[in-house]
């Protein structure tokens, strides 16, 4: 069935065109490159791994109950609209959030397969060249897992949302060569990785649980690689050149908090945008989880060396200082271990029921 037929809502056509500025840049220096970059690579190139073998895809999904969501992180919940809901319609609102969620992860990780292409293209140093074309291979894989998921096992998407369109387009239209790093390695991404982690650590359904865990192993390094790339250009720049970008991340900030409300779920309900918007500020659980989803951008951010007190009071007032204390590296440690142990309980439980299996057929035989 085409992609367009599962639209919740029509999309203004199926293709996006964003225009670029950016020039194309060769480096003919093939011997040197920096130890820590060449190593990610390296990892990168080990960890390549393929969605159709490493995700049991058999694994059943109720698409009226996708992640075992609770009633709490719904906007509606205690609304006079959630009284009138039958146990149907809550099912029904669990299924558009689900698809709403994973239809913008979808739609991020094109953008960070395209951002990653940029990459290659324009940064001037062939070992962030060889990483990037790596990660351009990963998002593609995140790209394949999400559509599959949402096609096979939900059966609806929703188009992409205007604040991440709006940040997308802001990203590939400049063409400084560290505004794909800045945009994606540093925002989206970041932003996707606490939203897939708060996911994943609540979900007890095992096909979403796979996806998010095995996923995030993948973004862990992508992040790194952000990080090193531009703590090591932004030691360089001038004061002004600082605070372009810092500006470029406070307005990149505000738009992916207000990516968060889904108010177009509520919308595809009869909710009018006013009152959508209404209930999704009031709603606790989404005000926390929007507060916990820059837990991997404010770190980063001054970890790559812009924090001005532009930058700094937006996030006082964004009430996330706080969280430019996180350690990132442990996070990231614990994004791996996270992905290693799921496969080493699925591969145990596996060879344990293949023992089991073959021990039946020889106490059967020896029965004959």
């Amino acid at each position: 069935m085409s992609t367009h037929e599962l639209y919740t809502t029509t999309t203004g056509g199926l293709n996006w065109q964003v225009p670029s500025a950016s020039s194309a840049r060769f480096s003919w220096e093939y011997d040197e490159g920096r130890d820590r970059l060449l190593a990610l690579y390296q990892k990168g190139k080990d960890k390549q791994w393929d969605g159709n073998k490493r995700i049991d895809w058999d694994l059943e999904v109720d698409p009226l109950d996708p992640l075992g969501t609770p009633d709490e992180s719904m906007s509606l919940y205690g609304t006079p609209h959630w009284a009138k809901m039958t146990e149907k319609d809550r099912g029904e609102l669990r299924k558009h959030y689900t698809s709403w969620q994973f239809s913008q992860f979808l739609h991020g990780e094109q953008g960070a397969m395209v951002c990653a292409a940029r990459i290659v293209e324009s940064v001037p140093d062939l070992d962030a060249k060889f990483y990037s074309a790596t990660q351009t291979m990963d998002e593609a894989r995140h790209a394949e897992i999400y559509g599959r998921f949402l096609h096979e096992k939900i059966g609806m998407l929703y188009p992409v949302n205007d604040n991440l369109k709006a940040l997308l387009g802001d990203t590939l239209r400049d063409s400084r060569w560290d505004m794909p790093y800045l945009g994606m390695q540093v925002l989206i991404e970041g932003l996707a990785l606490a939203a897939f982690g708060m996911i994943r650590d609540t979900t007890e359904k095992p096909l979403p649980k796979q996806i998010l865990a095995y996923v995030m192993q993948d973004e862990a390094r992508h992040v790194a690689f952000g990080r090193m790339a531009l703590r090591d250009y932004y030691r360089q720049l001038t004061d002004a050149e600082l605070r372009e970008r810092e500006e470029f991340v406070i307005e990149g900030c505000y738009l992916m908090r207000d990516r968060l409300r889904g108010v177009e779920v509520l919308e595809n309900f009869g909710i009018p945008l006013a009152q959508a918007e209404e209930y999704s500020e009031q709603s606790e659980y989404l005000a926390l989880f929007r507060q916990l989803l820059f837990s991997r951008i404010v770190p980063c951010v001054k970890d790559i060396g812009l924090w001005g007190k532009r930058l700094q009071q937006a996030y006082v007032d964004m009430g996330v200082f706080e969280m430019g204390n996180a350690n990132l590296d442990q996070l990231m440690a614990q994004d791996e271990e996270i992905a290693e142990k799921l496969d080493a309980e699925r591969f145990a439980a596996e060879e344990h029921a293949r023992v089991a299996e073959v021990s039946d057929a020889i106490a059967s035989g020896e029965a004959v």
